[in-house]
């Protein structure tokens, strides 16, 4: 971090070296392609800096791994694909349930099952918001470059450390492996989000579960003298279970209040092209470097189109899609899958309509591909 000249880095790469800013000691995880170079990066930095590697015996419990290191105090990354991210889910929700601050990353290929592991994709887009069961908030982001890799994984340590939740990088194959020459911010050019730590001692009246003004707690860290009682069951601000509907209700609503009432602050986006789009295309991850050469193909063909890029996929940017549709006449998403991101974006666009362009045979789009899509759309919407 203390050099400022260009290097040439993998995405995978730029991932780890953004987490060891925010600074991430420990990491656990279990081999996956197309993942694997963020392990072997974190395994090679983190014993420099006197943190600790472990590769466990699977994904289950590399993420009890990482959570119980966070309870101790660190900040903690795991990183997965496809299978592994579905091996994760119960203890992602017990995370969001028990509030220990976390980093999944997810650097998605084809799926389902075993599917094409050297492919690219972004099938995992739901799975990233409902994957675990239940009521539950979840904060999502998509880098599309080798330094964003860098910037989005320092922002998701933040993140998870501000809001006590965990806190998905939902990177895709594209990215992971895409090498670019990036600089990198120095230590003193970044804004790390420290650890919460607690305001009050057992003798003036500590309860790990109790919150202030931002409705998220200072839990302890074990080791530290303090009494916590951390489960996965509904629990009151002691951290015991609590049999009451009341504290229910208060509980489930005040883990989605904590990150909603902060509202468009941590809803990322990126806009190009606008000032007399009559229609746009919106896309996200690696999928928007294509689609943003098919938008500017387009342009110089005389198609008025613009742009919209999503960095944070959850919570949804209802408000800037919103604002997209009372611009144009009509909205193309790009993404490789079936069709997930699409159908939000259909609900945030309020009756402008929306078309996919999709596409799920283990190949990424070339920019003809999406040019033919918008040059269909504006035909389609003239005729």
């Amino acid at each position: 971090m203390s050099e400022t000249k260009a290097r040439l880095m993998q995405g995978n790469e730029a991932v780890a070296e953004g987490a060891i800013a925010a600074g991430v000691t420990f990491f656990a995880g279990y081999p996956i392609t197309p993942s694997t170079e963020i392990a072997e990066q974190m395994a090679k930095l983190l014993p420099k800096i006197g943190g600790t590697f472990l590769q466990m015996e699977d994904e289950i419990g590399a993420m009890g791994a990482i959570l119980g290191a966070s309870l101790a105090g660190a900040k903690v990354m795991d990183a997965t694909s496809g299978p592994g991210f579905s091996l994760k889910q119960e203890l992602i929700g017990y995370a969001a349930c028990a509030e220990i601050p976390c980093v999944v990353v997810n650097v998605q290929r084809v799926g389902p099952s075993t599917g094409q592991p050297t492919a690219p994709a972004q099938g995992d887009v739901m799975q990233a918001r409902w994957g675990t069961h239940g009521d539950h908030p979840i904060i999502a982001l998509s880098p599309w470059s080798v330094r964003e890799s860098f910037d989005l994984a320092v922002l998701s340590v933040n993140y998870a450390e501000r809001f006590r939740t965990p806190v998905i990088l939902l990177t895709d194959e594209i990215v992971g492996h895409l090498r670019e020459n990036v600089t990198l911010p120095t230590a003193a050019e970044l804004d790390i989000y420290p650890r919460r730590l607690p305001q009050k001692t057992r003798a003036e009246g500590y309860q790990p579960y109790a919150v202030g003004e931002d409705l998220v707690p200072d839990v302890a860290r074990f080791g530290d003298g303090y009494r916590i009682h951390v489960t996965g069951l509904l629990h009151d601000e002691t951290g015991f279970p609590s049999g009451s509907p009341v504290v229910t209700e208060q509980l489930i609503h005040r883990l989605h209040e904590k990150i909603n009432r902060v509202g468009e602050e941590i809803i990322h986006t990126e806009e190009a092209f606008m000032e007399d789009a009559e229609y746009a295309v919106v896309s996200y991850g690696g999928t928007a470097r294509t689609a943003y050469e098919a938008v500017r193909a387009a342009r110089a063909n005389g198609i008025k189109v613009g742009f919209l890029r999503l960095k944070t996929i959850w919570p949804f940017a209802d408000a800037a899609v919103g604002r997209l549709a009372n611009r144009v006449r009509s909205i193309l998403v790009a993404e490789l899958n079936y069709g997930q991101l699409v159908g939000e974006v259909t609900r945030a666009a309020h009756g402008t309509p929306v078309r996919p362009c999709l596409k799920y045979n283990m190949l990424d789009f070339t920019p003809q591909e999406i040019t033919a899509a918008i040059r269909q759309m504006s035909e389609e919407v003239r005729a």
